[in-house]
């Protein structure tokens, strides 16, 4: 359980390395958009190889991988549809305010994209014992750049750099004890509820990267945002097949 919580913590760490940067550095909103696309094509390997493709492996025409893929896709939805009307719809946009008041819904809608990933993370290691470099590589890639987006609103607000960096700990370890849960409330789940959970994981992510991330990728980075996807979608996919037996 505590090594689950550790490589949560170190997955989710590059929330923390993001507020230290947008505290210390003026990044442009095109670096920023570049690292957003990156961090996309990432994503989108572990969604199909890490997540999909294996719980169609373990549960082939049992119709649970689909029915988690539309269910984590639809909660997503539906969730960041309820948070955004509290006013933390451009929680990723650097260009946006940070209003002391939307805080705490900015940080429900971090929480929201972290927690499904960090499930995932701590059921691969009850499944393997190990962790998945590539799906470990793409969460801390892909929460550096909503990690750099938040902070500079917060700075802009005249937040401390001491105040920024704690709010990032605090969610890196909420995320992290969601990496214990997928460690340790699924590990009685049967072979086509652990395919349900990895697909639910998979459509939720899937979902925050179309409404999201990948949109925001292109605002600030232009086309050279497509290609850093294309290029973090290879380096993921290098790195699911070395670790092939």
């Amino acid at each position: 359980m505590l090594n689950a919580f550790l490589w949560g913590l170190l997955a989710t760490s590059s929330l923390v390395l993001g507020g230290m940067i947008a505290s210390n550095i003026i990044l442009s909103n095109r670096t920023i958009g570049i690292i957003m696309g990156f961090g996309a094509g990432t994503l989108i390997s572990a969604i199909s190889y890490e997540l999909v493709f294996e719980s169609l492996k373990i549960a082939k025409f049992s119709g649970f991988p689909a029915y988690g893929f539309f269910a984590g896709a639809a909660t997503y939805y539906f969730s960041d549809i309820l948070i955004a009307k509290f006013g933390a719809s451009k929680r990723m946009d650097i260009d946006a305010d940070r209003q002391s008041g939307l805080v705490i819904p900015m940080v429900l809608a971090i929480i929201l994209d972290g927690i499904p990933e960090s499930i995932v993370i701590g059921l691969g290691i009850f499944e393997g014992g190990t962790v998945s470099l590539a799906m470990l590589v793409a969460v801390f890639i892909s929460n550096l750049p909503e990690a750099i987006a938040g902070s500079s609103g917060m700075k802009a607000e005249g937040w401390s750099k001491k105040k920024i960096i704690l709010l990032w700990l605090a969610i890196a370890m909420v995320c992290s004890l969601a990496t214990v849960a997928g460690f340790s409330f699924f590990s009685g789940a049967s072979i086509q509820w652990l395919a349900f959970i990895q697909s639910f994981a998979g459509g939720a992510i899937l979902m925050m990267l179309a409404n999201s991330m990948i949109p925001e990728a292109f605002e600030h980075g232009g086309k050279l945002a497509g290609v850093f996807t294309v290029l973090g979608f290879f380096m993921s996919v290098s790195m699911v097949v070395f670790e092939s037996p």
